[in-house]
C-alpha cells in the first residue's frame, strides 16, 4: 500500500499536470480567438465586395436594358435628363 506521502506526491503531480493542460488550453483558446477575429474581418471584407459586385451587376443590367433601339435610347436619355434637371431644381431650392 501507498503511504500518505506517496499519495500526496501523486496528487501534486496530477495537479501540476492539470495546471499545465489548463495553461495549454488557455493559450490555444487565445490563438483561436485571434483566428476567429481574422476570419470575421475577412468575412466582412467579402460581404462588402459582394455588395459592390451586386451593385455593379445591377448597374450592368440597367445599362443592358437601356441598350436597344435608338428611339428607346433617346426616350430614356430624355427622361434621365428631365430627372436630373428636376433634381437640380430641388437641390437649388434646398440650398436657399
Amino acid at each position: 500500500m501507498s503511504t500518505v506521502a506517496d499519495q500526496l506526491n501523486s496528487v501534486l503531480q496530477k495537479t501540476a499536470r492539470l495546471i499545465e493542460l489548463c495553461n495549454a488550453l488557455q493559450e490555444e483558446n487565445e490563438l483561436l480567438k485571434v483566428e476567429n477575429q481574422s476570419v470575421k474581418v475577412a468575412l466582412d471584407g467579402s460581404k462588402i465586395k459582394h455588395a459592390d459586385l451586386e451593385e455593379k451587376l445591377r448597374v450592368l443590367k440597367l445599362a443592358k436594358s437601356i441598350e436597344g433601339t435608338s428611339e428607346k435610347t433617346l426616350d430614356i436619355k430624355q427622361k434621365i435628363n428631365d430627372f436630373v434637371r428636376e433634381i437640380d431644381k430641388c437641390v437649388v431650392l434646398l440650398k436657399k
